[in-house]
């Protein structure tokens, strides 16, 4: 302690004499242990026993030695193990009989404890099974047991062998019984159970009979329970989105803006939202400790805490603001936030959309040209990569919860950047052409210009903001329509509704979206419009036109409908041709996003409106096994009200 605090290695991590410090009290304490007849492994065990945990020490020190451990010491072990099991000892039939003894008994004893255990605390018998096969997983220590055995003579190299072949046959079986005992689709079928979603057959619990769509309109809110996806790069866009959530005033507010005292009240509740920081896990050992010390992690993290504190601090309405960091691997990150979404009940998902072109979140400048595009594509939306993460939460979180992916402005702004950049007008997105100019006042251009300062504008002071929503008929699109309401009931949010007159007859949710709209008008008034258009192309053009209502530097949210069918693999568009950029964007964000995609791409500066787009996808009441030869269920929403049933 005295030598890391001496070099400050607690504060700042390990210099190169403490690393190479504990290495050699590692290599030192190994040999005096064998001396006195005590396995090297103990020492080494002692050296790592005394390595302090504060600031981190641990986990750092084992991030600068893993990569020599994991490439050389580890591989030594193995061969020393091989070496030292002899095949050819089992010579008998009698023998391998002796073998599936040791390899029964040592995966079936393990399997019953822990499966009995896990009963007894209340899991099913399958989640049960898979803990039970979990813990009959051998691995490494049992090697570095049975080598000490060997060592101190306790174990014959005949019997070292049997119970090497046990080691590798339980630790093998692992994987692949774990896998089939808790599939995905179970995993999603239990958690459905457990919240009373479904009964064990897989048929939904539907809701009471009675309840009047009216009132649960009429309480304005379409969400108030988020879980919002911590991105590093997109942090500051989804602040700006959940500042909308937050800035709902109370109905008496609402009154004393003017607005009518026999306007229908909407019933404020409080928000709930959770901050959900992903770090990725890799194999190596200090992202494995990180696991462990992720309690302290979550309370210093500057993502988590900058979410936290602007969040709390900017709302208009009672929130509850909280935030949790899971190390997962990253091929899991769409099964976390769909689990994480369902143990907590959220109505919604926020996920920013990349902006560093990749699901890791660190920026990387050689990927990018100068005009903030990717290098050999058409710009972000079609990152492939980012896209697969976004469709496996949509399809994960179907059942569970609604799906949120917010695409920023500055992302369509770096796809129509990089058509710029062909032409060489620009130099980066969103910059200003260089230029001589004439500047009488005595200070320097450098000065005037600020080279390379990135600008922002406040959103507060520049007129109202404007929320347009697409509205085509289907579900996800009267959960956009719900969404746009309750932003709306902030005093400085117009909304705007399109509604597509082309596809209104096909649409499922007709007799709501009536409800839904007698609402909106009798308690927003004037601040909210009805358009009428007829198809996609129609559409786009009224969803891009410029407001009035906000200025220059300020922009349009769109919210539109995902409305991809679960079971299409692409998704073509209204015209029947499918787009280059509909293969990547369409399939996972719909046809409207991917149209918009491509309208701003084409579009100069300037001739349409800076748009940022919410693609939401609303929870599905019933549920669909994946099982292997069980019937799926299917929800057919009635078009008719009640008074017309009997027709």
């Amino acid at each position: 302690m005295w030598v890391l605090r001496r070099t400050k290695s607690l504060e700042n991590g390990p210099t190169e004499g403490v690393v190479a410090l504990t290495v050699l009290m590692v290599l030192a304490s190994s040999f005096f242990t064998n001396v006195i007849g005590v396995h090297s492994i103990f020492g080494a065990f002692m050296v790592g026993l005394i390595c302090p945990h504060e600031g981190g020490f641990a986990i750092k020190l084992t991030e600068k030695i893993e990569d020599l451990t994991a490439t050389l010491f580890v591989p030594l072990f193995f061969a020393l193990s091989g070496l030292n099991t002899n095949i050819g000892l089992l010579d008998s039939g009698k023998v391998w009989a002796y073998v599936f003894a040791i390899i029964f008994v040592a995966f079936f004893s393990k399997l019953a404890g822990g499966t009995i255990g896990a009963r007894m605390n209340g899991l099913v018998w399958r989640e049960s099974l898979t803990i039970g096969t979990l813990m009959s997983c051998k691995g490494l220590v049992e090697l570095i047991v049975l080598n000490i055995g060997l060592q101190a003579k306790i174990l014959s190299t005949r019997t070292f062998t049997m119970f090497v072949i046990m080691a590798l046959v339980t630790t093998f079986v692992t994987t692949p019984l774990t896998t089939w005992l808790y599939p995905p689709w179970y995993q999603q079928k239990l958690e459905l159970w457990k919240k009373g979603k479904i009964d064990w057959e897989g048929n939904p619990i539907l809701p009471a009979d009675g309840e009047e769509l009216e009132d649960k309109y009429r309480q304005g809110d379409a969400a108030t329970r988020l879980l919002v996806y911590l991105r590093t790069d997109g942090l500051s866009s989804v602040l700006g989105l959940v500042s909308l959530f937050t800035s709902a005033f109370p109905p008496a507010d609402r009154r004393g803006n003017g607005e009518s005292e026999k306007a229908p009240q909407l019933e404020t509740r409080p928000l709930r939202i959770q901050g959900y920081r992903l770090v990725p896990l890799t194999d190596r050992n200090s992202s494995v400790m990180k696991v462990s010390d992720i309690e302290d992690h979550a309370s210093h993290d500057p993502i988590v805490k900058a979410f936290g504190t602007s969040t709390a601090n900017n709302t208009a309405r009672d929130v509850i603001v909280s935030g949790q960091i899971a190390v997962v691997p990253e091929e899991s990150y769409a099964d976390t936030l769909a689990t994480q979404a369902g143990r907590l009940n959220s109505d919604l998902i926020l996920i920013p959309w990349s902006e560093t072109g990749s699901v890791s979140e660190g920026q990387n400048h050689y990927y990018y040209t100068s005009a903030g595009g990717l290098k050999g594509s058409d710009g972000l939306l079609e990152n492939k990569e980012f896209a697969e993460l976004v469709g496996q939460v949509y399809e994960k979180s179907r059942y569970l919860t609604g799906v949120g992916v917010f695409v920023d402005k500055g992302v369509f702004e770096a796809q129509n950047a990089k058509a710029e950049d062909n032409v060489g007008n620009k130099t980066a997105a969103g910059s200003i052409a260089r230029q001589l100019t004439r500047d009488a006042t005595g200070v320097s251009l450098a000065e005037t210009q600020d080279l390379g300062a990135a600008r922002f504008h406040s959103a507060d002071g520049r007129g109202d903001k404007v929320v347009r929503v697409m509205y085509k008929g289907g579900e996800d699109d009267l959960f956009a329509v719900r969404l746009g309401f309750q932003f709306a009931q902030s005093g400085k949010v117009g909304l705007e509704v399109v509604v597509d007159a082309s596809s209104l007859e096909l649409g499922t949710t007709r007799y709501e979206f009536g409800l839904l709209k007698t609402v909106m008008e009798q308690s927003l008034g004037e601040r909210v419009t009805f358009t009428d258009v007829k198809g996609l192309a129609e559409s786009v053009e009224k969803l891009l036109e410029p407001s009035s209502a906000t200025s220059a530097s300020s922009s349009v949210l769109v919210i539109v409908g995902r409305s991809v069918p679960a079971a299409s693999p692409t998704h073509q568009s209204s015209s029947g041709a499918s787009s280059s950029s509909e293969s990547a964007v369409g399939k996972v964000l719909g046809s409207v996003t991917s149209r918009l995609a491509a309208e701003v791409r084409k579009e100069t500066p300037g001739s349409k409106a800076k748009i940022s787009v919410l693609v939401v996808q609303s929870r599905s009441t019933a549920p669909a096994t994946a099982e292997a030869g069980k019937p799926t269920l299917t929800r057919k929403a009635s078009t008719c009200s009640r008074e017309s049933d009997g027709e």
